[in-house]
């Protein structure tokens, strides 16, 4: 249609071309298109002409003013963009050549269009230095963006790369890491992918294969693909596939059952109707361009009959191929003829269908942003009116300047552009829904709005349905999230998100899931079974609660009323032969202290504390070094009795009571005196031993100064050799004194037992260091008692008839 300005439209009516074999000979034939006609593509051309034909009608936008058009099919072919290119840049074309001179229809202000990438940038590189401004309706390769390349590029739809992060965000929101990804092998494609792959990697999603192809590729190329989707392990596909390659693509995967796979789709196929025949790809999701209303749009599209539609070849092989008739004008052939009852209103298209007006829009918007562009440069405002110029001479480059600056809003929809020439992006997420007659419809679930701020973009506000009508959303990683107390390990050669899940060393924990790391508890804290939480340790210490301190705690009580017992029946019978005999005095001392060794070893069950810690081994030093004296005192006493019975001797002069009494309280002191020493200089403490056991804490009392403690053993030990060599000394004198015998066993015992428990007592863990103390204390109080006083009871209690004075002083004679 002519006009006072004329602008152009390039729109993919045709999905393919006539392939011209070139014999470099002949002049080859004219470019034509090939195929059947795209009802959707031919909407959005109408839609371009419902837009110039409202604007021409308009008394606000350029009043007076009539816009024409020149709309060109470009069989989604870059070869006839080029060529409609160069005719919307003046050139000459059969269709418009009147003789010898130009039309000034081959003139154009803009342009509208093309549907995909690739022919855009082709179109724009060619009336790019001629500043014709070319709005896309449709084109969303974010390369023309780059104003240096394409700067008289404009477009009504977002940039991919804003679609790219909004999937990558998408993938990631519903926590798929493990996907598959397929593109056109077209500008659109590769580099909508690649910057999808970019966002992805950000948000730490791995790719399992990328493959590309192309609708004109060889069959094999696309099986190939087919197969590796069939055989992948990822469940989720991420698809930046142009409609016509994805319909190719989704019929060779009908042939053969595959798996299923969640479909993951960019906006030109997954909002395409015709798609939704493919019923295994039902619960896809991708983003859409807002649904829209355009108000009259259907009653125009509807407007159509035999008459109207035989004007123009397009519409009339749309005719024709909708109701498979010929109209008489036709050309065609293989069908009948049309007999007039053929209604396009009763026609089910995507051509009649304005349920979801998505690139529709874009389409009209486009038109309404150059008319925009227009008015502005050659319509001035003068008080309530609009005067415009009709018979101005308008340069496209000036249409080029109004248009960056254009900001309006039609049927409540803003149109603006930003330094790159791409409007704000806002985006419907739709999805695949069966309804209840069983077929496939898009539902809108949610929106995307990059200009909100980060991590508030999308808002999802109804329930997806998902890949074979689950409400579950499926998952797709390669490997399991690690759970906590596990760390990852990356397998070598494999992407990140492949993973083992290795449990956290010893001590150490992770309490996130998909921890790369393990982190150490604190000192006084431990890992639990799970290795997700440090729990603090817990405090082991001999405690009068648990079995072995009860068994121990019961021994030293027993001994202690065992030594009370057996001093009672001394005391009872102390004027017999036999206590008389031996030393009462030191028999009851030696019991006494033997009664405080049984019950010092009660100090070390319990939890050590500042008082018991200095208590046990001093009190433990101080009782045994009493028991040793008054053993010692008991040998000596044998030995000088003896001595004293050889003619001309006064040894018992010189050991009598108070001597005995003295070398008690002298041997006793010096023990006094270490402890005294060692408690001043540096005394025992309680002390979390945390090193001994790495899972708990042993409370025990550290020796402060080991020189000190060695120091009370070693005098014990000291004078328990001592007392051994002496006992050893007396073994052979006469059965009168055969005390001398019995304190050889008990030193012998006693020795036996304090040797093993140094190798015992340094070598023993934790509590049991204690225990092996202990024991060591009661056996040897036991070994005393039992050598010393036994044979002594056991002859009071129950051979009274060898107590005699007599039976004694016979036994030599026996």
């Amino acid at each position: 249609m002519d006009g006072d300005y004329v602008i152009g439209g390039v729109f993919s009516i045709h999905s393919n071309m006539h392939t011209a074999k070139h014999n470099y000979t002949t002049m080859p034939e004219p470019l034509s298109c090939a195929g059947s006609i795209n009802p959707r593509e031919l909407r959005f051309s109408r839609a371009m002409v419902f837009a110039i034909k409202q604007i021409n009608n308009s008394t606000e936008l350029l009043p007076g003013i009539k816009l024409g058009y020149e709309i060109y099919d470009s069989c989604a072919s870059v070869s006839v963009a080029v060529h409609v290119a160069f005719q919307l840049s003046g050139g000459l074309d059969p269709v418009f050549n009147t003789g010898d001179k130009c039309s000034q229809s081959g003139m154009v202000m803009a342009v509208v269009g093309e549907s995909g990438s690739t022919p855009s940038i082709s179109v724009s590189r060619i009336i790019g230095p001629f500043n014709i401004p070319q709005v896309s309706y449709f084109a969303t390769c974010a390369c023309l963006s780059d104003k240096q390349q394409y700067p008289s590029f404009f477009r009504t739809i977002p940039s991919d790369q804003f679609q790219a992060d909004a999937l990558a965000k998408l993938v990631k929101h519903f926590g798929w890491t493990w996907i598959g990804a397929v593109r056109s092998d077209s500008d659109y494609g590769n580099n909508g992918m690649a910057s999808f792959l970019h966002a992805a990697r950000k948000e730490g999603i791995c790719v399992e294969y990328s493959e590309s192809f192309f609708r004109t590729h060889p069959r094999s190329r696309i099986q190939r693909v087919a197969d590796v989707i069939r055989r992948s392990t990822a469940k989720v596909v991420v698809a930046f596939i142009s409609p016509g390659d994805m319909r190719i693509l989704l019929e060779e995967l009908s042939i053969k059952p595959s798996p299923s796979r969640q479909w993951i789709g960019s906006e030109s196929w997954v909002t395409d109707r015709d798609m939704l025949r493919f019923s295994f790809c039902a619960g896809a999701i991708g983003f859409g361009i807002e649904k829209s209303v355009i108000p009259g749009l259907r009653d125009f599209l509807l407007d159509l009959s035999p008459f109207k539609v035989a004007d123009s070849p397009l519409l009339t092989m749309f005719w024709e191929e909708a109701f498979n008739c010929r109209l008489v004008k036709s050309e065609s052939t293989d069908r009948s003829v049309c007999d007039g009852t053929e209604d396009i209103k009763t026609l089910q298209s995507s051509y009649t269908d304005t349920s979801q007006l998505r690139i529709t829009n874009m389409a009209y918007k486009a038109v309404y942003a150059i008319a925009h562009a227009i008015h502005n440069a050659v319509c001035q405002q003068t008080d309530s009116t609009t005067q415009c110029v009709r018979f101005t001479k308008l340069e496209a480059k000036e249409v080029l300047n109004q248009l960056k600056k254009v900001n309006f809003s039609q049927n409540g929809y803003d149109v603006s552009f930003d330094a790159n020439g791409d409007p704000v992006a806002t985006y419907e997420l739709v999805n695949w829904q069966r309804n209840e007659s069983g077929s496939i419809e898009l539902v809108t679930v949610g929106k995307y709005d990059s200009s909100l701020p980060v991590g508030q973009e999308f808002l999802i506000n109804r329930n997806l349905t998902w890949v074979e009508g689950g409400t579950q959303v499926p998952v797709s990683v390669c490997t399991d999230s690690c759970p906590s107390g596990t760390r990852k390990v990356l397998q070598k050669g494999k992407p990140i998100c492949c993973y083992d899940c290795t449990p956290c060393p010893e001590g150490e924990i992770s309490n996130a899931t998909d921890s790369f790391d393990c982190f150490p508890c604190p000192k006084e804290f431990w890992p639990n079974a799970e290795r997700d939480l440090c729990l603090p340790k817990p405090v082991e210490f001999l405690s009068f609660n648990e079995a072995l301190g009860i068994v121990l705690a019961a021994f030293s009580i027993g001994g202690a009323c065992l030594t009370i017992i057996t001093a009672a029946v001394f005391y009872r019978h102390r004027s017999s032969p036999i206590v008389r005999a031996n030393n009462s005095e030191l028999s009851f001392l030696l019991l006494f202290s033997l009664t405080l060794c049984f019950l010092c070893s009660l100090t070390f069950i319990g939890a050590p504390s500042e008082w018991s810690c200095m208590l046990r081994h001093t009190a433990f030093g101080i009782t045994f070094v009493l028991c040793m004296s008054c053993v010692l005192g008991k040998t000596i006493v044998v030995l000088t009795a003896f001595r004293a019975t050889l003619p001309g001797s006064n040894l018992m002069k010189w050991f009598g009571p108070s001597q005995q009494r003295l070398t008690v309280v002298s041997f006793t002191f010096i023990q006094v005196l270490i402890c005294t020493i060692w408690l001043v200089l540096s005394p025992p403490f309680p002390m979390k031993n945390l090193t001994t056991y790495k899972e708990r804490i042993i409370l025990e009392c550290a020796l402060g100064s080991a020189l000190g403690f060695w120091a009370v053993l070693g005098y014990i030990g000291l004078l328990a050799v001592f007392c051994f060599v002496l006992a050893v000394l007396a073994r052979k004198l006469p059965n009168t004194f055969n005390e001398a015998k019995l304190i050889t066993f008990s030193m012998l015992i006693f020795c036996a037992v304090w040797i093993t428990f140094i190798p015992a007592y340094v070598s023993s863990p934790g509590k049991f260091t204690v225990a092996v103390e202990i024991f060591a204390i009661l056996a040897s109080s036991f070994g005393l008692i039992t050598c010393i006083f036994a044979p002594k009871c056991f002859i009071i209690l129950f051979k009274p008839e060898k107590n005699t004075k007599k039976h004694l002083m016979s036994r030599e004679k026996m």
